[in-house]
């Protein structure tokens, strides 16, 4: 049989079930990814198994997110990583070394391996033909510990690249494209294969780019071939004896397929407040802009800063316009000084920080009350900026660039009057620098783990009851982002390691009064719409409510990792079988499980309740595997449960 290169990959490592859409499968996991913001919780949870060392092929721990040091709070919490990194056998790569993506890319990434991260972002592995696949911490830290990561197995969808991009068109605007047909939610379910005569014009990093915000139309994960600009990319990271050619075999099918002529993309913008929102640059043409930014979780590579910074050279910022720069590692910084590109923003009036995310996450960067803010990042969700109705579009680093030197929304093409378009190429040789990576050693071994007071133990989470009683304690709409339940920023993010403090700020953005609310009610369910979890792969958005009494979530379609982030901390991931059922449902609406213990022991599908003396039935779809965890109170009970059988 022909295969695609998903198949070929995903066959390479799968040890349970069999490669048939929609049905549960596990694979073996080669590389593992935290970052700090995922980080603790993941590596408490690894503790907590017993393990001495980790069993990944390897396993980096990066700290990217929390970088403001505003309290003791987020240097403690480093302490902690370095510590336990160093004790468990972990890669640890310092603050300011960069972000998690760009930085496993540039030392690590390897075709044709899987890469499994707490960070929904991690499908930028794409870039060098790795399978990066994002999930919540725990299973990370299970995988850590060698175990097989499951997943129900994606249909492939085959896009046939062809072309070639125009000048002042690059990848952002070709991850635009995809999110302009398909949305926030058309490619759940579902791994992006690129294809065709259009991916040899692609560089390794402009593959990053795509699969990193690829993540954004729902999808699992992207893959481009593994060919010459791959070999171009690692020769140049002096790692070129990583390389392997890998492609799909001629002729091979896809569940699905689409054809994206490069040629006829345009610069294309994604208004406030999805990353779905897309449009011509040119349609909203002449909008003030108050700020811009290049750089973070994607498009921080050489290629986008030195554009930015050609763009600008021998020119001034608009005075009414902040225009920032976020690197995506050390490497990346010290490359483009070499090449005059740091020169270029100084004089330029732009501010270069340190690389890391920065605003991405909501950590610093924030605009002002009815600011217009450019930014090249994945993720424009409301208030995640840190600013409340905030204003945020995502693009490329050319249209953020322009918007910085006029001052509104600028098409990049109409600056083609007064400057020929940068021709950027890579470096042969990156100038590199291992300095702030700690690898594993012997020596490090008895490393002693250092624990601030913000370093919280895990909850317990007691098993699940026969019967459940539970009241609506809140009803949202559709595509509720994991930022809508579990906010990030400078206020939140310095307590991911202490549940109890972080449960306080569940929905704070959406209903101010939820976790109060949550107190006063006990056990309590949230009825949400379509596509409820979407976004980062936090699993604090599962933790904390579920820390509050939340013991359930009904709603009409869920995201992927949040779904299954909800198993792995026993809340019930129910749909509606009658979506209409949505609309019999309200703040207050008492609904009781009669024998839920029962129903899910047997292996229903089917979960029917009494919803204030009304029938409604709810579907559990859910795997065997996740029934049993469900039944515990959590997958960690589950494993922990196991292993004292074993012992």
């Amino acid at each position: 049989m022909k295969r695609n290169l998903t198949q070929k990959i995903l066959a390479a490592h799968l040890v349970e079930g069999e490669l048939v859409s929609g049905k549960e499968i596990a694979i073996t996991i080669d590389h593992t990814l935290l970052q700090d913001a995922t980080g603790t919780l993941a590596l408490l949870e690894f503790e907590a198994l017993g393990l001495d060392r980790v069993k990944a092929g390897l396993a980096a721990q990066y700290v990217d997110h929390n970088l403001l040091q505003t309290d003791n709070k987020n240097a403690d919490d480093h302490k902690f990583l370095q510590t336990a990194a160093a004790r468990y056998g972990v890669h640890f790569s310092m603050p300011g070394n960069g972000v998690s993506h760009q930085v496993h890319m540039e030392r690590f990434g390897v075709p044709g391996k899987t890469l499994l991260g707490a960070d929904s972002h991690t499908p930028g592995a794409a870039g060098v033909s790795m399978l990066g696949i994002g999930a919540g911490g725990l299973d990370v830290a299970l995988a850590m510990a060698g175990y097989p990561y499951h997943l129900p197995c994606p249909k492939v969808l085959g896009v046939r690249l062809s072309g070639k991009l125009p000048d002042w068109v690059s990848a952002k605007d070709v991850i635009l494209e995809m999110l302009r047909r398909y949305d926030v939610k058309g490619c759940v379910g579902r791994i992006i294969e690129y294809h065709g005569p259009g991916v040899a014009t692609l560089s390794a990093t402009d593959r990053e780019t795509i699969g990193n915000m690829g993540t954004e139309t729902g999808a699992t994960t992207s893959i481009f071939p593994s060919d010459e600009r791959t070999r171009e990319y690692l020769t140049a990271q002096g790692r070129g004896n990583a390389w392997i050619p890998l492609s799909a075999d001629d002729g091979a099918e896809y569940d699905e397929q689409a054809e994206l002529d490069l040629s006829k993309v345009e610069p294309l913008i994604a208004k406030p407040t999805s990353p779905g929102n897309v449009v011509p640059v040119r349609e909203i043409a002449g909008l003030k802009v108050d700020q811009a930014i290049v750089g973070s979780s994607v498009n921080s590579s050489f290629r986008d800063l030195m554009i930015a910074a050609k763009m600008l050279e021998g020119r001034r910022v608009h005075p009414d316009t902040s225009f920032h720069v976020n690197p995506g590692s050390r490497q990346v910084l010290e490359n483009v000084y070499h090449a005059g590109g740091l020169l270029a923003f100084l004089t330029s009036g732009a501010r270069v920080h340190e690389p890391g995310c920065q605003g991405c996450i909501g950590m610093g960067q924030a605009p002002g009350t009815g600011e217009v803010s450019l930014r090249t990042f994945p993720r424009n969700f409301p208030g995640r900026s840190g600013t409340k109705d905030d204003k945020v579009y995502l693009c490329s680093p050319e249209t953020a660039t322009a918007a910085a030197l006029k001052g509104v929304i600028t098409d990049p093409r109409d600056l083609a009057k007064e400057m020929e378009y940068p021709k950027i190429e890579d470096p042969k040789q990156y100038a590199i620098d291992e300095k702030s990576i700690i690898f594993p050693s012997q020596e490090l071994v008895g490393t002693k783990i250092i624990r601030g007071p913000n370093i919280k133990p895990l909850p317990v989470l007691e098993p699940l009851p026969d019967r459940l009683a539970v009241e609506v304690v809140l009803k949202v709409g559709d595509n509720m982002s994991t930022d809508g339940i579990m906010p990030a920023g400078n206020r939140v993010l310095p307590f991911r390691s202490n549940i109890e403090a972080l449960s306080e700020f569940v929905f704070s953005q959406v209903a101010p009064d939820f976790a109060r609310e949550c107190k006063a009610r006990g056990t309590v369910v949230v009825v949400g719409g379509e596509n409820y979890g979407q976004g980062s792969s936090r699993e604090h958005a599962a933790l904390a409510p579920r820390y509050l009494g939340v013991r359930a979530k009904i709603v009409k379609s869920f995201a992927r990792i949040h779904k299954s982030n909800l198993c792995n901390f026993g809340i019930l991931p129910l749909t509606f079988k009658d979506p209409k059922d949505y609309d019999k449902v309200n703040k207050g609406t008492k609904i009781v499980f009669p024998d839920v213990r029962k129903r899910i022991e047997r292996g229903d599908r089917e979960i029917p309740a009494e919803a204030d003396g009304a029938t409604i039935v709810t579907i559990l779809d859910v795997s065997d595997r996740q029934r049993k965890h469900l039944l515990a109170g959590g997958t960690l009970n589950f494993v922990k449960g196991e292993l004292l059988v074993k012992a």
